[in-house]
């Protein structure tokens, strides 16, 4: 097989596979309208409550169907209402029922009926790229829900629907605000519950963190054993990903990720929540809800073992954990938590939280390349401070890299390109006969010292690291309206003029110009085709792709001219 149809398929390869991205199976399907409105009449439905039906740690369970069914006890605190119902809760009215938390990374609230996590605003990080509103990732609106949810749930636990109304806290202000010089944040949340005990739900934060500290501290005043077990949930309907842009079609995962030391990294989209109700006990793992670039996470305490279940509370997801029973004797105080995440997904941060949250950070199958080309351009991101000039500089080491790869390829293509005139008497002597028109080809191949497969190189080893760069823009936050310069304002999404794509594709031209011509004159054909057809499929690719393709054709065409003009230069001589 020759060069040129090498190269051909080396490039159709690409596209090709790109095409096949477009279709994987982190696709998801829009949520119908009507069932988002119906999410949004749930919420403010306080009959709902204990829908989702959990068996607690110990208690069997045969069937999906007996486990719903389940009257022992309810996967469920009551919903974080928006309107909450007079007869059960007469002392909260919609203007008290919020607490504003607010630090330097995070402004949030928490809602007092039940003291869930309903709503966070990511103050680092803008909802769109020209709007100065932070970026909401938990939310209940009447079009969205997605809120973090923790309780105390079993025998003696407030949040179980058996035990009564959900309970309402009161706190010593409405608003909390990490102060200047201040690295740590406390809120408590206070309820006395009609046998005495007091429990107090303590939120803990801290200064330049996503991380926040959950815990129960029991203090039971009864004259009774108080036993209830810790239950943390995420709940979230399957509205679509809002932070997600396409790419060439692609989205990016949109669902449940657990990890348990058996398993470290197990997903679940909506179809899959759908299909299979996840029932399994885990010691030291975490369960976590992705979306594009962020992610919110609940991590049970170290040696605790938790039992992860999910269920549905109508169009509702229900994902989330149990403890076994806690028992506080009378007269003693204890305490019991998680921890939970509600942030971006950077690699250093999740690897501090928890083994394996890193791997949210999802970089594809190719990962052991894409980690170190992420790792090297960050590095030339702190010297430089922008990331498009950080995707040059790591253009120009990668090139460097496979620099004498590239030279002998080139040679060899300069070589051919040398003897198109005889390649071509050849085919005009033996065209008819292409067995004998093969072993004169490779006879003087031979002679020439030409290498037919040389060409085909660079592209084939650059493949991998066009494709690993390809995740590491899709799935960096830190790219996300990321600027370069002028009209390039976000190196994550497509080049809005499409000036970058036209110029790589202008350079494809010129490099193929510089390439022996194909003696089929279909195969020319096609070559030529070729930088058309790659200008079309880069018009959606990230800029930040198109910018480190462009600057890789550009270095190659200044080294392939410079040897082939030397090739020739050599074999003019030879003649002579």
């Amino acid at each position: 097989m020759d060069i040129q149809r090498i190269v051909l398929f080396a490039g159709l390869a690409i596209v090709s596979y790109l095409m096949v991205l477009a279709w994987n199976e982190d696709y998801h399907q829009p949520v119908p309208a009507e069932q988002v409105a119906e999410t949004g009449r749930i919420q403010t439905d306080n009959s709902s409550a204990g829908s989702d039906a959990m068996v607690l740690p110990g208690e069997a369970s045969t069937s999906t169907d007996s486990a719903r069914n389940s009257s022992s006890e309810e996967f469920a605190t009551p919903e974080s209402d928006q309107t909450v119902s007079s007869s059960a809760n007469s002392d909260v009215t919609v203007s008290d029922q919020y607490i504003n938390v607010r630090t330097d990374v995070l402004d949030l609230e928490i809602d007092r009926v039940s003291g869930n996590l309903v709503r966070s605003s990511l103050l680092a990080y803008n909802k769109t790229l020209n709007s100065k509103e932070p970026l909401k990732l938990l939310n209940n609106t009447e079009n969205r829900f997605y809120v973090l949810e923790s309780g105390l749930i079993g025998q003696n636990g407030p949040d179980s629907a058996k035990n009564g109304p959900a309970p309402v806290y009161t706190t010593e202000a409405t608003s909390y605000e990490l102060a200047e010089g201040e690295n740590e944040l406390t809120v408590n949340l206070v309820h006395t519950m009609e046998n005495g005990v007091q429990i107090t739900k303590r939120y803990q934060f801290a200064r330049d963190s996503y991380e926040i500290d959950v815990r129960y501290l029991i203090n039971n005043q009864s004259s009774e054993n108080w036993q209830a077990n810790f239950t943390g949930k995420i709940v979230r309907d399957q509205s679509p990903d809002p932070t997600s842009g396409p790419s060439m079609g692609i989205k990016a995962f949109l669902g449940l990720v657990t990890s348990s030391p058996e398993d470290p990294y197990e997903k679940f989209d909506f179809g899959d929540l759908e299909d299979k109700r996840i029932n399994e006990t885990v010691t030291n793992g975490w369960m976590a809800f992705l979306q594009h670039y962020f992610l919110a996470a609940w991590v049970p305490e170290r040696d605790q073992p938790a039992q992860f279940q999910t269920t549905r509370r109508g169009p509702l997801h229900v994902m989330g954990f149990v403890y076994p029973a806690t028992t506080v004797a009378p007269g003693e105080t204890t305490d019991i938590g998680a921890r939970a995440y509600i942030g971006p997904k950077i690699i250093d941060r999740l690897e501090a939280v928890a083994p394996n949250l890193d791997r949210t950070v999802d970089f594809g199958w190719l990962f052991f390349i894409s980690l170190p080309l992420f790792i090297i351009m960050e590095w030339f991101h702190s010297l430089v401070g922008n990331w498009g000039v950080s995707i040059i500089l790591l253009t120009v080491l990668v090139k460097a890299v496979f620099f004498k790869l590239s030279a002998t390829s080139y040679r060899s293509m300069g070589r051919m390109r040398a003897v198109a005139p005889q390649l071509t008497r050849l085919k005009e002597l033996y065209g008819d006969d292409r067995q004998r028109m093969s072993q004169e080809m490779m006879a003087l191949y031979k002679k020439e010292k030409i290498n037919p497969l040389g060409g085909c190189l660079p592209i084939l080893v650059q493949m991998p690291v066009f494709i690993s760069l390809y995740w590491v823009l899709f799935e960096s936050v830190q790219l996300r309206h990321a600027p370069f310069m002028l009209w390039i304002q976000d190196l994550s999404v497509m080049d809005p003029y499409f000036i970058l794509p036209i110029l790589m594709g202008a350079s494809m031209m010129l490099q193929m110009s510089l390439n022996p011509t194909p003696p089929d004159p279909m195969q020319a054909k096609i070559m030529k085709l070729m930088p058309v057809v790659f200008t079309i499929f880069f018009l959606w690719f990230p800029a930040g792709l198109v910018l480190y393709w462009l600057v890789n054709n550009i270095l190659s065409i200044s080294q392939q001219w410079y040897i082939t003009r030397k090739i020739e230069a050599e074999m003019a001589t030879k003649k002579h």
